[in-house]
C-alpha cells in the first residue's frame, strides 16, 4: 500500500482509510500479543480498560461491541484473576457494576508497557509530529464515534 504524500498529491479518502486500518490492525496485534503475555485475550484486556471507571455490565457490552451474554464470561475471567470485581448497584441491586481492582490496573499498565512495537512507532515521532497526530486524532475520533446512519439511497 503506497502513499501519494511524497509526490505532493494528497491521499484520497480511501487511501487514508486503508492506512488507518493498517495502523489500527498493527496496533491491536501488538495489544493482543502484550495481553497474551499477561494471560489475557484482547477482549479481556479491552474490558479492563473499559472499567477504569465503574460501569454496568450492559454498558460494558456496548463499549466492547458485543452481546451482554459474552461480557459475563469476560468478567468471570477477570474476577478469577483478581483484576475486576462485580458489585450490585446501590440504586438497583439487579444491576451489576464492574470495577477494576488495583491488581487489574497494574496488569493494564504492564500490558501498555509491553506494547513494544507501538511504543517504538510512536517514540519515532518528534514532538511536532506527535502534536499533529494527536490533533488529527482529536478531530477525527468524535466523527467516527457518532451513531451510525444508513447511507443515502
Amino acid at each position: 500500500m503506497g502513499s501519494t504524500t511524497g509526490t505532493g498529491t494528497a491521499p484520497s479518502t480511501t487511501e487514508l482509510m486503508e492506512q488507518i486500518a493498517a495502523v489500527g490492525t498493527a496496533y491491536f496485534q501488538d495489544y493482543a500479543a502484550a495481553a497474551a503475555r499477561h494471560g489475557l485475550n484482547s477482549s479481556q484486556a479491552k474490558a479492563l480498560k473499559a472499567v477504569l471507571e465503574p460501569v454496568p455490565m450492559r454498558a460494558l457490552a456496548g463499549r466492547l461491541g458485543c452481546d451482554a451474554s459474552n461480557v459475563t464470561g469476560i468478567v468471570d475471567r477477570l474476577e478469577t484473576l483478581g483484576y475486576a470485581r462485580r458489585e450490585a448497584a446501590a440504586a438497583d441491586r439487579r444491576v451489576k457494576i464492574v470495577t477494576i481492582t488495583d491488581q487489574g490496573r497494574e496488569v493494564l499498565d504492564r500490558i501498555r508497557d509491553d506494547m513494544t512495537r507501538a511504543r517504538a512507532a510512536f517514540d519515532s515521532l518528534d514532538p511536532d509530529q506527535r502534536t499533529a497526530l494527536s490533533g488529527l486524532c482529536d478531530q477525527v475520533l468524535p466523527l467516527l464515534l457518532r451513531p451510525c446512519t444508513p447511507p443515502p439511497q
